[in-house]
């Protein structure tokens, strides 16, 4: 077996699918040249067949990603493998990754197939791939839950057919990290041809075990991919956290013995873009890109620090792209070192115009902050990521008036389309009230169901602040997120983009694993 582990990462199609994760085509672009940055094997970046804004995703990915495999899910049918086959069209290196459900439970109750339709499908589909694609994964759906002798056929078939990656999935994160690695090691020896295809794990976290299901599936099963998101994102408890599967085999490289090819300076850099496009917050103590992963508050643990490192650390903060937390620009930088530092932290603008826009940004905000971090410009950019076609309303002007024994009051300016209205309104709070005063005009009608601010960096009570807002409204859900200084006006921002988002109508993958 190889000593390379495949790194596949489906942030942009999986991790998509968490509750208002949802990202726009210019948003997924941005994460897809970072996650190459990072030097990801594959990027899933999509699912082209489930909406014309995801075939277009999945299009401009393909078109602009040189380095990684760019990869599209297609159900096993031709119209969804001929749509993933379009889009990927200008790949470099493209894969057509067709999946069916293969457990009792999922045949009977969700597709309604009996065994041998499911059989034949699975295997109709990847011949048809395999005409359209030279680069083809089967999936077998809630794999770990089929029976052992059927899911073997199954997959003896579709290696047969030109299958080159078998992927497993535990879809709902039943398994049992030694219990899956057997499994995996038994499918693959029931398997006359498994050593022609690669195979591949993707583990969900329900039981909070995706990453040792997936470790395990390496290591006792032999598969040799991991298919993994950036922080862990996903639907329900979430996919297998692609920086904690990494610095396992790279750490433990003596129990593994195993090579990945990911810049792994780029982690933390991926974790922040993904935080602030999706507005998932990453909790403090996760593992790797969590802010207290390296933070050590016992005298003990700090005096083993000082005096050497690998008393309390087994990884470098550093080694994992820490070390970029450092104050880059100030009001008097000009243009070209703007410039450079988007390149830098892998931004790319279509147009010198968007280039001009965004370093008129920038200054406004050096004016009302003397130190901008990294963190910073990924902030700004990512706040005007909505593309004046899709932005139904913008923030024009906010003031708000909030003393001790008065109840607070706001007055908002914003567009409406093409329409400047103002509203104002009373509050328990500056917050409250500017956002009451936005409904009073809007009339949304959506619920709350998180409003979270985290400071966008430490140290400073001079840190803009990012507020993070998900709405629910007929059955959608979608995040909005906002930075700003003053925290009110953030919190406007990021209200608006939510509800920028429900006007937007943006449609959702349904697919799940």
């Amino acid at each position: 077996m190889s000593d390379k582990l495949i790194i596949f990462d489906t942030t942009l199609r999986d991790g998509e699918q968490s509750p208002g994760a949802s990202m726009t085509k210019d948003e997924k672009l941005r994460i897809a040249r970072q996650l190459e940055r990072l030097r990801v094997d594959v990027i899933e970046a999509g699912f082209a067949a489930s909406s014309n804004g995801d075939f277009d995703a999945v299009k401009t990915i393909a078109d602009h990603i040189k380095d990684s495999t760019v990869c599209s899910l297609s159900r096993a049918n031709d119209r969804d493998i001929s749509r993933a086959a379009e889009a990927l069209a200008g790949a470099n290196r493209g894969r057509i990754h067709t999946f069916i459900a293969t457990s009792p439970l999922h045949m009977e109750k969700k597709l309604r197939m009996t065994p041998e339709q499911v059989f034949e499908q699975a295997r109709q589909a990847v011949r048809f791939a395999r005409n359209l694609c030279g680069d083809i994964e089967f999936s077998a759906e809630d794999g770990y839950r089929s029976d052992m002798d059927f899911l073997a056929r199954v997959v003896e078939a579709v290696i047969a057919e030109g299958a080159t990656t078998i992927n497993i999935p535990d879809t709902v994160g039943y398994a049992i990290p030694e219990l899956y690695g057997q499994f995996i090691r038994t499918l693959r020896e029931k398997v006359p041809n498994s050593d022609k295809a690669i195979w591949s794990v993707h583990c969900h976290n329900d039981l909070g075990m995706a990453v040792a299901n997936s470790l395990a599936g390496v290591k006792i099963g032999g598969a040799r991919q991991v298919e993994c998101t950036i922080n862990g994102l996903g639907e329900r408890a979430g996919n297998c956290s692609l920086e904690e599967v990494v610095m396992a085999v790279r750490t433990r490289r003596d129990h593994f013995g195993l090579e990945v090819g990911i810049d792994t300076s780029q982690i933390v850099p991926a974790s922040r873009m993904v935080s602030q496009t999706t507005g998932f917050v990453v909790q403090p103590n996760k593992a790797v890109v969590g802010a207290n992963a390296f933070a050590h508050a016992s005298g003990i643990h700090q005096d083993g620090v000082l005096k050497a490192r690998d008393t309390y650390e087994i990884m470098r903060a550093e080694d994992v792209g820490w070390s970029a937390n450092k104050i880059v620009l100030g009001k008097l930088s000009g243009r070209n070192a703007f410039k450079q530092r988007l390149q830098e932290l892998g931004i790319e603008m279509e147009s010198e115009a968007e280039i001009n826009a965004a370093f008129a940004r920038f200054k406004d905000l050096a004016d009302r902050k003397s130190e901008i971090f990294d963190e910073d410009i990924i902030a700004l950019v990512g706040d005007e990521s909505v593309t004046s076609e899709q932005e139904h309303y913008r923030l024009v002007a906010l003031s708000q008036r909030s003393e001790t024994g008065e109840r607070p009051h706001a007055k908002v300016s914003f567009f409406v389309g093409a329409k400047e209205v103002t509203s104002e309104a009373d509050g328990n709070g500056p917050v409250d009230a500017s956002l009451k005063a936005i409904e009073a005009h809007v009339q949304s009608g959506a619920e709350m169901l998180l409003y979270s601010v985290n400071a966008i960096t430490s140290g400073s009570t001079e840190s803009q602040g990012e507020v993070t807002f998900r709405l629910q409204h007929g059955g959608r859900v979608v995040n909005g997120v906002g930075s700003d200084p003053d925290i009110v006006v953030a919190s406007a921002k990021a209200y608006l983009a939510a509800l920028n988002k429900l006007q937007g109508n943006v449609e959702r993958t349904s697919a799940q694993w």
